[in-house]
Parts: structure tokens; sequence; C-alpha cells
């Protein structure tokens, strides 16, 4: 029952809202780097079915991800302190769902994200929480206490998560 319930979890935080910006352009043809220059300045949303994207047998990304590559982007995710009972921190992981990594096998590489925050700055570590998260996404593999990550990001800015409204 455990397992089911953190399965919903995780797949609840992958349908988040707040991708329309990228999805519908794209849908409608534009190319990925056409959506990004429309972006402009403001940082791209994207979701963990973005990130998922890269094969975990080869390392390979698709050009839609490799095109993410040192933007700044915005994602729905849940913090992971790197030690336990730390209720702040200025390095930890972005999961997708409530729970992953503690006393459970750690999600897959392409679905962790390792954060250094800029200039050092400590964000509040809420387990329960999820948050938007906004920083530099960087495509480097990573060693962390629970696992390796495919993603490296410089932390900006964690605001608790609100649903897109429409």
């Amino acid at each position: 029952m455990r397992v089911l319930t953190r399965v919903l979890l995780g797949l609840m935080i992958l349908a988040l809202p707040g991708t329309e910006a990228v999805a519908e352009p794209v849908a409608a043809g534009l190319s990925f780097a056409e959506v990004l220059r429309q972006v402009g300045d403001d940082p791209v949303p994207i979701d963990w079915r973005t990130l998922a994207a890269l094969d975990l047998e080869t390392g390979d990304a698709p050009a839609s991800l490799k095109a993410l590559d040192g933007k700044r982007v915005v994602i729905a995710a849940f913090i992971v302190p790197l030690e336990d009972d730390m209720q702040q921190a200025d390095e930890f992981l972005l999961v997708p769902y409530f729970g992953a990594c503690v006393h459970t096998p750690p999600p897959p590489p392409n679905q962790m994200v390792y954060v250094k925050m800029k200039d050092r700055r400590t964000v509040k570590i809420g387990w329960w929480d999820p948050v938007h998260f906004v920083g530099v996404l960087h495509l480097k593999q990573v060693e962390s206490p629970y696992g390796a990550s495919y993603f490296e990001m410089e932390g900006l800015e964690s605001k608790p998560y609100k649903p897109a409204s429409k």
C-alpha cells in the first residue's frame, strides 16, 4: 500500500499544471528553440516528463532537453535534504514526489536534480510541501548520498507551490 501511495503521489506531481507555456506552442508546430526565444528571460516551465526524456541506458538527451542546458527553468518539486533532520540547506535534491529517497530506493537519475543555491543562500526544507523551484539547469551527472542525478541546478528561488489558474 505504501508503494501504491508513493506512485500515486508521483503521478500527481507529474501532472501538475504549469507546463502550458511550452506544451501548447510545441503542439502547435513551433520548435523548442522557437519556444525558448518566445519565453525570453522568464524561466521556462518544465515538468518531470521533460527530464525523464534523458535516456537512462545511454545518458543521451533529446534536442529539446539539450536546449534547456544553461537555461533558467521552473519546476514543481519536493525538496529532499542531503542530511537527515535539516530544516534549511543550500544543497539538496529536487524530486517529483513526496518521500523520494527516504527509506525507499531513490528515483532514477533522470528524476532527481542536485541543487546548489546561488551565493550559498539557504531554503527552508518542508518535507510535505511541494514548491515551484527556479534555477539554471545543467545536464551534468552528480553523485549525492542518495545516488546519481543526471541534472545539476544553480538554485535561484523557491516558492510554495500554487496551481496555475486558468
